[in-house]
């Protein structure tokens, strides 16, 4: 019986492609250099900055909702010149005081000869309570309208209401400083196969126990358009870019060696392998021969603990390291995506960032698009606050747009750096695009900040590929999203649907 011959599309498969366009003002840098790398200041120096530079948009947007409120409501600059009886209205930073929450204090006098707790899932309870502080001083929010906040520490908020006589300030309504304005450009209306895509994966956990290795080659030969039919293939092709959102290697063991005449106590010889790292590498180098990749650090890197996490030294990564369209990033990190103009210079940088070679097609049908990625670590800590229902991950995430802070429980029970004249967190510009690695369940919503504005955002939550087996996908165009899953038979990692279960779900 003859062979029947290999399908060859009508028109060669052109891989996508954008570039990497300078960052803007309003897209701050994570890099800590000569400059900000100091750790001789205090904490507290970050929630005055943050007051700093959010207060007036929060007063603003009080004075716009409470003008004509009944009572004619005063504001009130400080919280402790608050008067007993007086609708008024305050702006200050929250503090959650929680008896579950860690304290530091607790673990400097905690007797070591016993062992510590095991860390809470959850920080809330019946016996929390909320303080709105400034530079003056500290006051209690009570009230049934607060249970409806739904804050976290470190939120700069306004809060309107009246004190009552035990001291306590009874909260009637309560404001946020809202998104920021975004950078707007029109979309193109070009066909929708022409549109361009980037892939979005997190948790790949080379080398734990049991690693996804059979979906990782899968998603790998998928990238690459090395896998599935024809129909697929043409679907690879539009993806431009992948950004791998932490979490790519599992957590190093170190186990000591049992030699036959036990060393002495200081020199034993730790050994781990380094092959998760080599395996890492073999498929990062894979893929960027095709795609460019944007590679963030994750918990369980070998990076630093707290945030922002510097990007990891591009030389751990073998040959990919020499492919210009592989790029180490912080996290969190900004990357600026658009069209490109027709050149025929290749593989250019800018600002330190890869951009792929440019075909001489013309001008790309994608506009501009500004990307806000983290590998999970803010929303994950912001979770613990708050109960669970009614609060989402998808719902916190949401409420940091609205809050134009990504971290505020950073330096409360988020490690961060101790910056001193800035907040990096603070959101000064809407993203197009919201990435939050590292979720135990896929989840999107397109966010607005008023109901007739233009600037939208989507917001993204990505699973961990090693238990979900799933990459997503977002239209740089349209930001609209889908899935695409791998599976093995007989293979814990990356669900139980067999391989030929590929799905490409639309999400709303």
């Amino acid at each position: 019986m003859p062979e029947s011959p290999l399908p060859v599309p009508d028109t060669p498969l052109v891989r996508a492609a954008t570039s990497v366009l300078p960052p803007t003002e309003k897209t701050p840098s994570f890099a800590i250099n000569s400059a900000n790398k100091s750790y001789k200041h205090q904490y507290a120096n970050i929630y005055f900055v943050r007051l700093r530079l959010l207060r007036g948009f929060v007063e603003e947007n009080a004075k716009r909702l409470w003008k004509e409120a009944a009572g004619d409501p005063v504001f009130v600059p400080r919280v402790l010149e608050v008067q007993t009886g007086q609708l008024c209205y305050v702006v200050g930073t929250v503090y959650m005081d929680m008896p579950l929450k860690p304290n530091v204090l607790d673990d400097v006098a905690r007797d070591h000869s016993i062992p510590a707790p095991p860390p809470q899932q959850k920080y809330c309870s019946e016996k929390d309570s909320v303080m709105l502080e400034d530079e003056s001083g500290r006051i209690r929010l009570v009230g049934e309208r607060l249970k409806s906040a739904r804050v976290v520490t470190g939120v700069i908020m306004g809060a309107l209401g009246l004190e009552t006589a035990n001291g306590d300030f009874e909260v009637v309504d309560f404001c946020f400083a809202e998104m920021p304005p975004q950078h707007k450009e029109a979309d193109n209306d070009r066909e929708s196969n022409s549109d361009e895509w980037i892939a979005v994966v997190s948790g790949l956990d080379v080398g734990a126990l049991d690693p996804p290795d059979a979906q990782l080659q899968m998603l790998s030969e998928y990238l690459t358009g090395e896998a599935c039919g024809s129909d697929e293939q043409s679907g690879a092709a539009r993806i431009s870019r992948l950004i791998i959102a932490g979490n790519s290697l599992a957590p190093v063991v170190v186990e000591t060696q049992e030699p036959e005449k036990k060393p002495r106590r200081g020199q034993e010889v730790p050994t781990f392998s380094t092959h998760p790292l080599r395996v890492l590498s073999t498929h990062l180098t894979d893929i960027a021969h095709s795609v460019p990749i944007h590679l963030l650090p994750g918990a369980a890197d070998p990076s630093g603990t707290i945030i922002p996490q510097q990007s990891l030294p591009r030389a751990m990564f073998g040959a990919a390291a020499s492919y210009a369209s592989f790029s180490c990033e912080t996290n969190p990190t900004y990357i600026h995506v658009g069209a490109f103009e027709d050149t025929s210079s290749s593989n250019t940088k800018s600002n330190g960032r890869a951009s792929t070679s440019k075909p001489k097609s013309g001008r790309s049908s994608t506009p501009s698009r500004t990307i806000l990625a983290h590998s999970g670590q803010p929303l994950d800590d912001m979770f613990k606050y708050l109960p669970s229902p009614p609060a989402t991950r998808l719902s916190i995430a949401e409420a940091t747009l609205r809050w134009r802070h990504i971290a505020p429980t950073a330096p409360d029970t988020l490690w961060c750096h101790p910056y001193f004249t800035t907040d990096p967190f603070i959101l000064t510009e809407t993203p197009d695009l919201y990435i939050v690695g590292n979720q135990p369940e896929f989840g999107t919503k397109m966010v607005r900040a008023t109901e007739e504005s233009e600037g939208r955002c989507r917001i993204v939550l990505v699973p961990q590929f090693k238990h979900s087996g799933t990459v997503v996908l977002v239209n740089l165009r349209t930001l609209s999203v889908r899935t695409v899953s791998f599976a093995a038979h007989g293979m814990r990692s990356g669900g139980e649907r067999p391989v030929q279960d590929i799905a490409e779900a639309p999400a709303s």
